[in-house]
């Protein structure tokens, strides 16, 4: 499993071929590219706060519950911190296995548990002044389906 939290932009395609390469094992390859979204158009930039140590722990420990319920030959997760500018990439997830069930519902599960219980702390900032972004019920709700 290749875990990073990194403040430099990555290269989506380029990641995903080199993580699909490496997947002599695996019959299926799923991947996901979270951007920074822009809904009203008054998005200046996001700003993505992390304490090191502690959000590498929580991201291998979510991956290793991934890899504990589907049967996953690999994962990679790659999550960004920093000043990133609307449709900038924010995070991406690929999970590889035998067959595409487990790589879709590994990488879904991966998906939820970032958005939900990552330790970033993400601030908008826009035209109008800043704001901390709230937990959203909806994110809570979709981490039911996995209990």
């Amino acid at each position: 499993m290749d875990i990073r939290v990194q403040e430099d932009r990555f290269d989506a395609g380029a990641e995903l071929n080199a993580f699909t390469v490496r997947q002599s094992n695996a019959g299926a390859v799923v991947s996901f590219t979270g951007i920074v979204r822009d809904t009203d158009g008054g998005l200046r930039h996001m700003e993505i706060e992390h304490y090191p140590g502690m959000t590498q722990s929580a991201l291998s420990e979510i991956a290793a519950q991934a890899n504990q319920r589907w049967a996953l030959t690999d994962a990679l997760v790659i999550h960004r911190f920093g000043r990133l500018a609307p449709s900038e990439m924010i995070m991406m997830v690929a999970t590889a296995s035998a067959h595409r069930a487990d790589a879709f519902a590994a990488a879904d599960f991966l998906m939820d548990y970032l958005k939900s219980r990552a330790p970033f702390w993400k601030k908008e900032v826009t035209v109008e002044g800043s704001d901390w972004v709230a937990a959203k019920d909806s994110d809570e709700d979709a981490l039911s389906r996995w209990n």
